[in-house]
């Protein structure tokens, strides 16, 4: 880890750190919040900060839900041949849809995303696909106390020019403290179309239960 801090340019992988919380409202609607801090080396180089929220509807009990949504990014780049940083802030409304699939101990979720990005003088459309799979490793099914595994795939297509805008290749070890909350340690493949950049990432799930009282 400290390697890649002493030479995360040379090196060109990164760390993220990231947390995801979903509030269930009532039994219909629920509150989905997120952080991802984003570094060039594993801590204390920043990338990027990017902070999503929004309101959910579940069409079915659990396995599928709807969700509209806002994000804001600040993104932080080097200048060419310079150790110095310029930032750029990114505005952004998303609609989703979420389905989950089980079989036998194989837990799937499928993620289609639309994307409209306000980005400094300019506008943009981007839709994404995401596919999941989660597969206990230690108990039956993922609950208290079970280590799992978890990768995942989600290709990026731009609605304008330069239709291909990423792929992230993704894989990681998973441990669930209790019904609320898990944490995953992994590893990212990003492809984009100038060039690849990979992330080691820590992942934080908190999923708050309604409380009728």
């Amino acid at each position: 880890m400290f390697t890649i801090a002493l030479h995360a340019q040379k090196s060109n992988t990164g760390n993220w750190f990231i947390y995801f919380g979903n509030q269930k409202i009532n039994n219909k609607w629920n509150w989905h919040n997120e952080v991802q801090y984003r570094n060039f080396n594993f801590m204390g180089d920043l990338s990027q900060l990017l902070v999503r929220t929004g309101i959910g509807y579940n069409l079915t009990e659990n396995n599928n839900n709807i969700l509209l949504g806002y994000g804001f990014i600040n993104s932080q780049k080097y200048l060419s041949n310079s150790n110095e940083k310029v930032g750029t802030n990114e505005h952004r409304v998303y609609q989703q849809f979420i389905t989950r699939q089980s079989f036998n101990k194989v837990f799937l979720q499928h993620r289609y995303r639309i994307e409209e990005r306000f980005l400094p003088n300019d506008f943009q459309m981007r839709f994404r696909y995401f596919l999941g799979i989660n597969i206990p490793i230690n108990k039956p099914k993922i609950e208290k106390s079970a280590f799992y595994l978890s990768a995942y795939n989600e290709i990026f297509i731009n609605a304008q020019k330069n239709i291909f805008d990423r792929n992230r290749l993704y894989g990681a070890l998973g441990y669930v403290f209790n019904k609320n909350i898990k944490i995953e340690a992994g590893y990212m493949a990003q492809t984009v179309e100038t060039n690849n950049r990979n992330q080691f990432q820590i992942v934080v799930f908190n999923n708050i239960p309604f409380n009728k009282n």
